[in-house]
């Protein structure tokens, strides 16, 4: 569908030379708002604070090194007879939330190793936070004007996305078309996905563990739906679309993984660390 531009400025503040970006704001203020929410929940239960700040800490680096070395990889052929620092020019963009992922979760599971705590138990209670921070992370994505679908049709424009309101449409409308706007479907799934995780922690008490697993199936079932629209995907091979692929994996994993822990005896605690009768 035709549209006119009319997109919203990427740039919050420019301070002389310096440029401070939405979509950094964002970022920090969802990664900001996931601590505050987990150190919370962390003192509740009796543990310091610091140690979830810690993790964050220590986390952040390598879960930017990892995003980035992931959309390499997978991009490669981009990369070959480039200049060798390309590789790392992330203010460039390519960055992959699963490769953040996996850096954040190595980083947590050998901090608690090193600690002496429950990577399970520290996993549950950072699971809500991860996911409302991928939430508001996506509307970095939104001023940046980019992990978008394709281009909406005259009919669900007026079917569905009218109702929106007018700043997304207009941001969403690029070089005069109107691109389905994925970031939104993502966002609102994972906000969604956040609060069914408080309501299964403290409503239900689920096995130590399961909380965490509950959040990989979660997000990965609506981003295996959200991947199949959008336009900017990697590709393992063929026709095979890597985001999609990770996240029935992670599904398949995440249900063995929680089947396996109980089957055997690992989840013999409840989420409050009250153990299993």
């Amino acid at each position: 569908m035709a549209c006119t531009p009319e997109s919203l400025d990427r740039v919050l503040l420019q301070l002389g030379p310096l440029s401070i970006y939405w979509y950094g704001v964002i970022i920090a203020t969802g990664a900001f708002l996931g601590l505050l929410i987990a150190t919370r929940e962390t003192e509740r239960l009796g543990l310091k604070k610091d140690y979830m700040v810690d993790i964050v800490v220590y986390a952040i680096p390598i879960a930017i090194l990892c995003a980035r070395l992931y959309y390499v990889i997978f991009e490669w052929d981009r990369y070959v007879g480039e200049p060798w620092w390309k590789v790392f020019a992330i203010w460039e963009g390519g960055i992959a939330i699963h490769g953040a992922l996996i850096g954040s979760f190595l980083t947590a599971y050998f901090y608690t190793k090193v600690k002496g705590l429950s990577f399970w138990m520290i996993a549950d209670i950072a699971a809500p936070s991860i996911i409302l921070g991928q939430a508001i992370g996506r509307w970095g994505n939104f001023m940046n004007q980019e992990a978008h679908g394709g281009p909406v049709s005259e009919s669900f424009y007026n079917n569905y996305m009218q109702y929106l309101p007018n700043f997304i449409n207009q941001q969403m409308c690029i070089d005069g078309t109107v691109y389905h706007p994925t970031f939104l479907y993502e966002s609102l799934w994972n906000i969604l996905g956040f609060f069914l995780l408080l309501v299964l922690r403290h409503k239900f008490n689920p096995r130590r563990g399961e909380v965490f697993l509950s959040y990989i199936i979660w997000y990965s079932i609506g981003r295996f739906y959200v991947e199949g629209l959008r336009t900017d995907s990697l590709y393992l091979f063929g026709e095979i679309r890597t985001a999609q692929f990770i996240s029935i994996l992670l599904i398949v994993v995440a249900v063995a993984v929680m089947i396996y822990r109980r089957k055997v005896g690992l989840a013999n605690k409840y989420y409050n660390g009250k153990k299993v009768k």
